[in-house]
């Protein structure tokens, strides 16, 4: 059972989420976190020491899985399930960290002025090892001689947009929000293009 600390700690950094994704980080008040989480401003500076920690907290919940997502390209070996299982991964990030999503998305959009170096480091080294297990299959002639790259622009665009677009997304459906059913929807049509554009055959469900 998680300690009043850890769950104190849980409240603060989603509902800083929601804030922050919809102000950005200069128009946001603690006092705004404090009060929509229920909770004194002290205590965000007792668990996090300044905005800006707080912050990085928010970018932290969401690049960690960004991050375990990427070890489905380069430590599977069968290019088709490990395409579906990066693609579903990406997907579930959306579902899951949507608020998060949005607030790394508007970080990344204006320079990345708060991600620390490590973060840069780890965001880069994964990214490069996918593109090289692509370049690897590609060479092998596993798939079609696509560019591992933008290959990865288009997976991250299709999958992010259910996160960071989705006020669009609902306007366009009609619907206040998206179910299970839709994200799943979304995960077997992107990875369908995926595969049959980059010629891998899929593999057994």
């Amino acid at each position: 059972m998680p300690t009043i600390r850890e769950r104190n700690k849980r409240l603060i950094i989603k509902t800083a989420c929601q804030v922050f994704a919809d102000k950005g980080f200069a128009a946001t008040k603690t006092s705004e976190i404090a009060d929509k989480a229920g909770l004194p401003k002290a205590n965000i500076y007792y668990y996090f020491k300044s905005k800006e920690a707080l912050y990085r907290a928010v970018l932290d919940s969401v690049i960690e899985p960004l991050l375990q997502a990427n070890s489905h390209i380069y430590e599977q070996d069968e290019p088709a399930r490990a395409l579906q299982d990066y693609i579903r991964a990406k997907i579930r990030i959306s579902r899951e960290h949507a608020d998060a999503s949005k607030v790394f998305a508007n970080e990344i959009m204006h320079g990345a002025p708060h991600l620390s170096p490590q973060h840069r480091e780890q965001l880069k080294a994964e990214a490069n090892a996918s593109v090289a297990r692509i370049q690897g299959w590609v060479d092998d002639g596993r798939m079609a001689p696509v560019d591992p790259q933008h290959l990865m622009f288009v997976i991250w665009a299709s999958t992010q947009t259910y996160a960071d677009f989705d006020w669009q997304i609902m306007q366009i459906t009609g619907r206040k929000k998206l179910a299970a059913q839709d994200y799943d929807a979304a995960a077997k049509l992107i990875t369908d293009m995926v595969l049959k554009g980059c010629e891998v055959v899929p593999c057994e469900a």
